[in-house]
Order: C-alpha cells, then sequence, then structure tokens
C-alpha cells in the first residue's frame, strides 16, 4: 500500500509539478544546435502529440525505483489525456479548461482549474501556452549519454518542482528528468511518438463515472 502511495504522490506531482516530453521529430533542425534552441524550435513546431511514456520514481531514501506505463495524447494549449495503465490506471484529462484526474480503484474524480493545475510546471511545457521563459529559466545543461541537456528552472517557489532536466538529440526529444520538493526525482521516457497527428476532440472531455466522488471545481453539467 505504501508503494501505492508514493506512486499516486508521484503522478500527482508530475501534473502539478508533472508531466512529460517525448521522442518528437522536429523538421529542419541544426544537429549542432544546442539544447535549448532545439527545445524552442520543439515547443514552436509541435502543436500536438500522442505516444507511449514509461515513467521511474527514485526516492530520495533510495527504496527500490517505483515503475509506471501508459499512454497519452495533446493538443496545445490546456488539452490533453494522460493516462496509466501500469502498474494500475489512473486517468488525467485536461479539456482546456478544467484538469480532471480520476482514480479508479477509489472511483474518485478531482476537478480544478486548467491554468492553476499548469502554471509553471513540467505539464506547461507540452499541455500549456508555449511560452517557455515565462515560467523557466533556461540554462544548456551540456551533452551526456548522447543526449543535449536543458536546465529548466521555475521561476516562481510553490511549482512543486525544484529543478528539471530535458533531454534532446538530433532535434529529438527524449527524456525529462524532475527533482520534487521532496527530493523525489522522476525519470521519463517517451516511445512511439506521433508528432502534429490528426486527434479525436473527444479524447479532451471526461464525464465522470456513475457514482464517482466528484471534488473540486466541478461544473454544474456534472453535478
Amino acid at each position: 500500500m505504501s508503494g501505492q502511495f508514493g506512486l499516486r504522490r508521484a503522478m500527482r506531482t508530475l501534473v502539478r509539478g508533472l508531466c512529460g516530453a517525448g521522442l518528437f521529430a522536429i523538421g529542419g533542425l541544426a544537429a549542432a544546435a544546442d539544447g535549448v534552441e532545439q527545445l524552442r524550435q520543439f515547443v514552436n513546431s509541435t502543436r500536438s502529440a500522442e505516444g507511449a511514456f514509461e515513467q521511474t520514481v527514485v526516492a530520495k531514501s533510495g527504496r527500490r525505483p517505483q515503475q509506471a506505463a501508459g499512454n497519452f495524447a495533446y493538443a496545445r494549449p490546456g488539452r490533453f489525456h494522460w493516462e496509466y495503465n501500469q502498474p494500475y490506471r489512473q486517468v488525467l484529462v485536461g479539456d482546456g479548461t478544467r484538469l480532471w484526474t480520476w482514480d479508479p480503484d477509489l472511483n474518485q474524480v478531482t476537478v480544478r482549474e486548467i491554468g492553476e493545475a499548469l502554471g509553471a510546471t513540467p505539464a506547461a511545457i507540452l499541455f500549456g501556452s508555449g511560452e517557455l521563459e515565462e515560467g523557466f529559466e533556461l540554462a544548456d545543461g551540456g551533452s551526456d549519454s548522447g543526449l543535449s541537456w536543458v536546465e529548466a528552472r521555475p521561476k516562481k517557489t510553490e511549482s512543486g518542482f525544484e529543478s528539471l532536466r530535458i533531454g534532446l538529440q538530433d532535434g529529438q526529444l527524449r527524456q525529462m528528468e524532475m527533482r520534487d520538493n521532496f527530493g523525489q526525482t522522476t525519470l521519463i521516457r517517451f516511445t512511439r511518438l506521433k508528432p502534429n497527428p490528426q486527434l479525436d476532440t473527444n479524447r479532451f472531455r471526461f464525464t465522470p463515472p456513475a457514482g464517482a466522488d466528484v471534488i473540486g471545481d466541478v461544473p454544474a453539467a456534472a453535478r
């Protein structure tokens, strides 16, 4: 049970203070460009995407890393579907106005304003307006393991995380590493990414399941 609690906290942090980046092709990007320039061009050229992800959470205590996996899709600004299917299911949907988080095990739905939920968080890099330097200080992080890294630090101390590293290779965004305020590190690696696909808008709508306990900023139609 403690492992599930820890992973649930990591999931919440990833959206508050999570989300990911992935393996996206950026047309016309020079291989010699540094990580910051590659990241800027990625954000400007990739308005939507879908794919799968693998997530590893490492606690400050050094206990056994927690593994999770799932799939996601997004269409900026503010619309996304992020779904964990391993080790158990959890669904997060941004409809452009609100963020819906559904825990099927508890049959509980939490609702928040999307702007409040994203803010200057890692999720804003994918799902936000694309104005990176409004919320982050960006710096070249050098090269390591074949990747060019970007160091991104939130300008607001209440963002829920301390630092963020984004790894790119040949104009493709491959990994994201986030350290939160609990000393916990989350690593996300994306696979089977498709940039700028045609996406069904129904993927970005959420209706609470029958009998679910709905908490938070609930629109009248969902009550």
